[in-house]
């Protein structure tokens, strides 16, 4: 009897462990990829859960902008070859004045001009945006912002996306470019709908340091 108890005993408390386990959410394991990023934590500011997170996306004031843009690619594992579903993207960038202007409550420095989106299953994303302008007084391009959050690793920045014909992208420009996730340098080609559309691929982990 003494037996047959204990057994039941430690039945009991098997059973109600594994009842706790099965109710709490299993933690994801992070792995720091990257030299720093001051601001990707803004993946995480998203309005929407990231993991319901749509391929396109459309950033305010697109409707309203006199320069639209219409920028796609792919999203390709380490490999170069393999597409990535489900890694998002996050994007932010200055008004046509040059600035992180605010609309609301927008906390930290990116001002209202950003969008967040997550790659489908062939690794494709889209998104439509105002042409972004340069910094005020400043001999840097103008440009958009990218951060990429892989599952299981840190967000991590990308060279920025720029634009060919800007006076300041030029050589020097280029021979400094780190290509982080590939080139940036995009060339805007004018539709018949008057939108600029342009193509960036982008590859995981490429010139980041400590990728794993």
């Amino acid at each position: 009897m003494k037996i047959i108890s204990s057994l039941a005993v430690i039945l009991i408390f098997t059973n109600f462990v594994c009842g706790q386990n099965d109710d709490k959410p299993v933690k994801e394991t992070i792995i720091k990829v990257g030299d720093g990023c001051e601001g990707c934590d803004a993946v995480y500011d998203s309005p929407i859960p990231l993991e319901e997170l749509s391929s396109v996306d459309t950033l305010p004031d697109y409707n309203t902008a006199q320069i639209k843009l219409e920028i796609s690619g792919v999203i390709y594992q380490s490999d170069g070859i393999t597409p990535a579903p489900g890694i998002v993207l996050y994007l932010y960038h200055t008004d046509q004045n040059g600035y992180y202007s605010k609309k609301g409550n927008e906390t930290g420095r990116h001002g209202y001009l950003r969008g967040w989106l997550k790659t489908n299953d062939k690794g494709e994303y889209k998104f439509y945006t105002l042409r972004p302008a340069p910094y005020p007084n400043a001999t840097f391009p103008a440009h958009i912002h990218p951060t990429i959050k892989e599952p299981g690793k840190t967000p991590y920045w990308i060279d920025d996306y720029v634009f060919s014909d800007d006076k300041f992208v030029n050589d020097e420009y280029r021979r400094k470019a780190e290509n982080r996730g590939g080139d940036g340098i995009l060339t805007p080609v004018k539709n018949e709908s008057g939108i600029f559309t342009a193509r960036r691929d982008i590859v995981l982990g490429k010139n980041i340091p400590d990728y794993k």
